[in-house]
């Protein structure tokens, strides 16, 4: 069962999960089956593990607050659930959501009895619908090609929170390594009294770096604490071995109350990371240094549990399996991933391109659905220093026409802009892959790499990667939108390779549907192919950076350097070889 702390960077001591078994019909009147939450019924580990034939669906379950409870206010959150529900508890609505990505909390405290308590989830997924973000999910019955099995309803998790009626909403994050400083703002719950005060203990490493109170009278509130000032060497703030980076994930704890005199009315505690990500020079930086990416395509699905990781501990062994192949971080792909996940990403040093599950069909009316759980996204995500970019839209998907449309334009801009202005600590990407109109990075696929008898093809590739003239004959459409042209923005491959080996394990015959954009035919042949792409790559002074197509398997895609169940197909030794060939950064100093 996932039983673990659903929110690590605002945790609070008490709360009940409420994961588990529940009650599972699906469509008006179907027949009950037991279902394990947060486990979606398409999943093995559901515990039903089949195609659905309705869009609705029901989960039920009793549960009980505990009575040190008594006088708290009572908090339900959700995780994720997709795509629109209800929820009902002891028969009275307690609200609902709309969008399958993102968080959403109810206070249930009026309907509680102080007994055992009843809560019903009605949810719609409409299954044949392209106008809502899905994302890799599949409208049809079958997954095929590049999509996945469909998920359905509640997919991450559910849990109780008892909380003060005066409490913390959330709090944000925004380091500035230059000044040494990180700026903290936050919001209090309406019925917090007037005025409050807000106490902060940050500390580095064990060491205390910054306390103090400030006195609010307003929902939100401002704070900069100096957290290098105990540090200082000659007035300079230059302190390398704070930073966080994938090589050095240094974290700085956060306890943070809201009080009223001597009445504390909550605690949390939280973390950050003293990170910068920035464009100079045509290239990426990270802590005021060039930095090259090494990224993995990371669809996070899982045979068992589909979008959802069968335990924590699998999230953090993804991350811990691409960095031993010499991979310093992931572009998440068509899914905005569990926060644990981020937490796994933020404590082990890893990067993320934090993406959104797309829509398929442009309405005024998907764009706005898309743009409102995109807002939700930057809301959830905002202090995890791992991500680095946030990635939203992929090869077009949703604005097929977006070349030469101006309405899909500026559809695709508004989302950039929106991005920077809700937080520009951040890189921004609207469109990935091709018909650029407004990114940070210039982010280009590719697959044209030429199969190991196609040696024009493989010579093209090792040229065309050299220049943008050359990348435009290797990219499927045109590399900017009608209007649009280069800036002088670092350019990255952000999909290449996708090599199947296409060879079975002994004893097992090969899937006749598993495919990838080309194949080898055991480890020898994809290592030998793999050296030459990335050679070709690090060959190239226009490229910063490439992401290789990808992590996993996934049910008819055999292009993963990890199989179904994330583990290793080659040797990671061996891949890491290779990746380590090209250098990510210039060497950190390291000034404690």
């Amino acid at each position: 069962m996932r039983d673990e702390y659903p929110r690590p960077d605002l945790v609070r001591e008490r709360w009940q999960t409420l994961n588990g078994e529940w009650d599972f019909y699906e469509g008006d009147g179907g027949e009950k089956h037991p279902i394990q939450v947060p486990f979606v019924p398409q999943s093995a580990l559901s515990g039903i593990g089949r195609c659905l034939t309705s869009d609705k669906l029901v989960y039920e379950r009793f549960f009980t607050v505990p009575k040190e409870w008594d006088g708290a206010r009572i908090l339900l959150h959700f995780g994720a659930v997709d795509y629109e529900c209800s929820v009902w508890v002891n028969g009275h609505c307690a609200g609902g959501h709309r969008g399958g990505q993102t968080p959403f909390t109810l206070d249930i405290t009026a309907l509680l009895t102080g007994g055992r308590e009843h809560l019903r989830v009605e949810v719609t997924d409409p299954l044949e619908d392209e106008t809502i973000p899905r994302g890799k999910q599949f409208w049809r019955k079958k997954s095929q090609f590049i999509w996945y099995t469909q998920s359905s309803g509640i997919w991450q998790s559910v849990w109780l929170e008892p909380v003060d009626k005066a409490h913390l909403e959330w709090i944000h994050f925004t380091p500035d390594i230059d000044k040494g400083t990180v700026t903290i703002e936050y919001q209090v719950s309406a019925d917090t009294p007037s005025p409050y005060t807000v106490g902060l203990d940050i500390c580095f490493c064990g060491d205390r770096m910054y306390a103090g109170t400030t006195e609010g009278t307003e929902r939100r509130g401002k704070i900069i604490a100096d957290v290098f000032r105990n540090r200082a060497l000659n007035g300079s703030f230059h302190f390398t071995g704070c930073y966080w980076s994938p090589e050095h994930p240094y974290l700085f704890d956060v306890s943070a109350c809201l009080c009223d005199g001597d009445q504390v009315h909550d605690r949390i505690r939280t973390y950050f990371g003293m990170r910068k990500i920035q464009v100079k020079e045509g290239k990426v930086y990270l802590n005021n240094q060039p930095y090259y990416q090494k990224l993995l395509l990371d669809q996070g699905y899982w045979k068992d549990g589909l979008m959802t990781a069968p335990t924590q501990e699998e999230l953090a062994e993804d991350i811990r399996r691409s960095k031993a192949m010499g991979f310093n971080g992931c572009r998440k792909h068509e899914k905005v991933e569990d926060p644990i996940f981020l937490y796994w990403a933020d404590k082990l040093g890893f990067l993320v391109w934090e993406s959104m599950a797309s829509f398929w069909s442009f309405t005024p009316q998907s764009g706005a659905a898309f743009a409102e759980e995109w807002r939700q996204v930057i809301q959830r995500d905002y202090n995890h220093p791992s991500i680095v970019v946030w990635n939203m839209m992929n090869e077009s998907w949703g604005v097929p026409h977006i070349y030469d449309d101006r309405q899909q334009q500026h559809f695709a801009r508004a989302m950039y802009h929106m991005a920077h202005g809700l937080d520009d600590s951040r890189l921004v990407i609207a469109n990935d892959g091709w018909e650029m109109t407004e990114n940070d990075i210039c982010a280009f696929h590719t697959y044209k790499h030429g199969s190991e008898e196609d040696i024009k093809q493989q010579e093209r590739f090792r040229t065309g990667v050299l220049t943008l003239e050359g990348l435009a004959g290797l990219v499927e459409r045109p590399l900017f939108a009608k209007g649009f042209a280069y800036a002088g923005q670092p350019v990255m491959l952000t999909e290449i390779g996708g090599i199947a080996i296409q060879s079975s394990s002994p004893g097992q015959e090969a899937d006749p549907d598993a495919w990838g954009y080309t194949g080898a035919e055991d480890t020898q042949a994809f290592l030998k192919v793999y050296e030459r792409l990335i050679d070709a790559v690090y060959g190239s002074d226009l490229l910063c950076g490439f992401c290789y197509t990808q992590l996993t398997d996934i049910e008819q895609e055999q292009n993963g350097l990890l199989d179904e169940m994330h583990q290793f197909k080659l040797d990671a030794a061996a891949i890491k070889a290779i990746n380590d060939r090209k250098e990510t950064a210039l060497a950190f100093s390291t000034v404690v």
